[in-house]
């Protein structure tokens, strides 16, 4: 449906959402619009195709919010055009960068992602510290803030009715925030001098040990007696949780393309680390695997709610809750617990390390961090196998 971004009215109908509204000026060349999800002006976005590089490249132009609403249509019209007649001549253009806001956006236009675009929506654009100029940005100003993050609730579910449920931050939660913005400034920022207010890096240094061992493990009765508790609608995709020791959001973001149910292999493209791969999966989990698939478009979610919606954090919370409490399972127990027991019984079966980080997606370091005492027994029973 073709929107026309320059009428007020029809601005302020649209629902916020990440990917902006695009409105084609002319070939190769949009403008975008990103409704704010509080009262905010909204933000302006330059599409133009860079017939170099074969791919279209994008510019923040802001919110124009210091003008009328009826003028900030013309005005970023202008800019995008004039970013599209630099781009199809082979210039570069960049918006000039001054405050710690400036510098986020320009952040998510070279390295989008959903995870940045969040912290600073969440805890950058509102705060105090979004205007403070790179030039006169000092240590105080990012241990101010940091402050205000640890403070800040952490969500733990989003009701659609009553109250959204919180608990404390926890400290890698913290260091996860804090390392977009780390790396937002980092672009643009030399460390300053160690111990000095220059020093904006040492105000976002990570928390020690923060991401310490998983401790809540759950052994295969107790993870029968979740999948016998959990309701039917929720029951594929938790048992799926259970057979493979993939991260939650991983497992919710498969396609029906991404089984191959001749060679039982799985391609998984969406995950944490951002790196595609292919593992291959035992007959129990192919089995339930081609029950899912059936009847399904390739692009279809592999494990779908009622809705027809894939699973989220938000949807799977509820039913595995109830289920947990149910089953008189350990309280804390998660969507996540799953993945640390299938991960922890793969490394107490002895798999290597190596085959176990492939297959779950992380890295060795973070496995022999988390996992790796798990493996004293067979390291005690391979070296009873050297006595003469």
């Amino acid at each position: 449906m073709a929107r026309d971004l320059s009428r007020v009215k029809e601005r302020d109908g649209l629902k916020a959402q990440r990917e902006p509204y695009w409105q084609r000026l002319r070939a190769g060349c949009f403008i975008g619009f990103r409704p704010s999800k509080k009262s905010g002006a909204g933000t302006w976005i330059a599409r133009a195709y860079d017939e170099d590089l074969r791919k279209y490249r994008m510019k923040a132009l802001g919110d124009f919010g210091t003008v009328a609403p009826n003028e900030r249509f013309a005005l970023a019209k202008k800019e995008a055009e004039a970013f599209a007649d630099l781009v199809e001549a082979g210039g570069e253009v960049r918006r000039e960068i001054e405050t710690v806001k400036d510098a986020c956006e320009d952040y998510l236009t070279e390295k989008p992602g959903k995870i940045a675009e969040g912290v600073f929506r969440r805890h950058v654009y509102d705060d105090p510290l979004a205007g403070v100029r790179l030039d006169k940005l000092r240590k105080h100003h990012l241990k101010a803030w940091r402050k205000r993050l640890e403070d800040a609730p952490a969500i733990v579910s989003r009701p659609k009715d009553g109250e959204a449920r919180t608990r404390k931050r926890a400290a890698s939660t913290v260091n996860r925030d804090m390392a977009v913005l780390r790396a937002a400034l980092g672009r643009l920022l030399a460390p300053g001098a160690p111990r000095s207010e220059a020093a904006w890096q040492e105000a976002l240094r990570a928390v020690k040990d923060a991401d310490g061992r998983r401790e809540l493990y759950l052994d295969r009765t107790q993870r029968r007696k979740l999948l016998d508790s959990i309701d039917d609608e929720a029951k594929p995709f938790v048992r799926a949780l259970c057979l493979l020791p993939l991260r939650p959001g991983a497992m919710a973001a498969l396609t029906v393309r991404d089984f191959d149910k001749r060679t039982s292999e799985l391609t998984i493209a969406k995950d944490k680390n951002g790196k595609p791969r292919r593992i291959q999966i035992p007959p129990e989990a192919a089995r339930l695997f081609s029950a899912q698939a059936k009847g399904k478009l390739p692009a279809a979610p592999l494990f779908m709610r009622s809705n027809g919606k894939p699973w989220d954090r938000n949807s799977w919370k509820l039913p595995i809750s109830a289920a947990v409490k149910e089953a008189g399972l350990p309280a804390g127990t998660s969507a996540y617990t799953l993945r640390h027991s299938g991960i922890t019984d793969l490394i107490r079966l002895g798999l290597p390390i190596l085959t176990a980080a492939q297959i779950s997606g992380t890295s060795v370091a973070m496995i022999e961090k988390h996992y790796g005492h798990l493996g004293e027994k067979s390291a005690v029973k391979a070296l009873g196998g050297l006595v003469l």
